[in-house]
């Protein structure tokens, strides 16, 4: 072969050398333009689908909130409660008492279950500091009453007693405002402890549970 042929087969060989070049940069321009298009869309849908989990959050947060600020269907308000410490007797307006006159000693009141009454006096200076009293008479069922222990022994600024003279078989005093149930399956009961466990009716918010009275 003379030289002007391999002058010819080295060009034919160089140029099939800069096609395949050629065409394997098209590949990974392909390959790179697709790479970009997937993240991008993966991106979108994460950043999508987070934008839907923080307004579902939203939305759950306003819609507790608007329950919590409307009032519980059945509740009772009690109004110019006295906030006096007292270590007499006091005649209280209701049955259990949902404020008033108190003992200078409050009831601890962290989850705290009694088995046996409790002094409504001190058991009242509990709700000025914002518990919710849980009151229980021999009408609720067993299985009421394991179901109330533990609601309260899980919620701070709780307290529970037994306490014969009221008129339903469970109520719920908060300071100023009282709600009586029959079962401790109705919805009422866990809403009115998150209205009022230290609730706005609070006169004392913050204020301890710990260091009063044990029984």
């Amino acid at each position: 072969m003379g030289s002007a042929g391999a002058k010819a087969q080295r060009a034919a060989r160089k140029a099939k050398i800069e096609e395949m070049r050629r065409a394997e940069a098209a590949r990974e321009r392909r390959n790179r333009i697709i790479t970009w298009t997937l993240s991008g869309v993966i991106i979108t849908a994460v950043a999508g689908g987070g934008w839907y989990a923080v307004q579902e959050t939203r939305d759950r947060a306003e819609a507790k909130k608007q329950a919590v600020a409307a009032p519980v269907k059945g509740e009772k308000t009690f109004k110019d409660l006295g906030r006096n410490h007292v270590t007499t007797p006091v005649s209280y307006k209701m049955s259990p008492a949902a404020g008033g006159d108190h003992d200078p000693a409050w009831m601890n009141c962290n989850g705290d279950v009694y088995g046996e009454e409790v002094s409504e006096t001190s058991a009242v200076h509990s709700l000025e500091h914002g518990a919710v009293w849980v009151t229980y008479t021999d009408k609720a069922t067993a299985k009421d009453v394991k179901a109330l222990n533990e609601k309260v022994k899980s919620t701070p600024y709780t307290l529970m007693s037994p306490y014969a003279k009221q008129s339903s078989p469970i109520s719920v005093s908060a300071w100023g405002k009282q709600l009586n149930v029959d079962s401790s399956s109705d919805p009422r009961l866990q809403r009115f402890l998150d209205k009022y466990v230290q609730g706005k009716q609070t006169p004392e918010p913050g204020a301890t549970c710990s260091g009063g009275k044990a029984a």
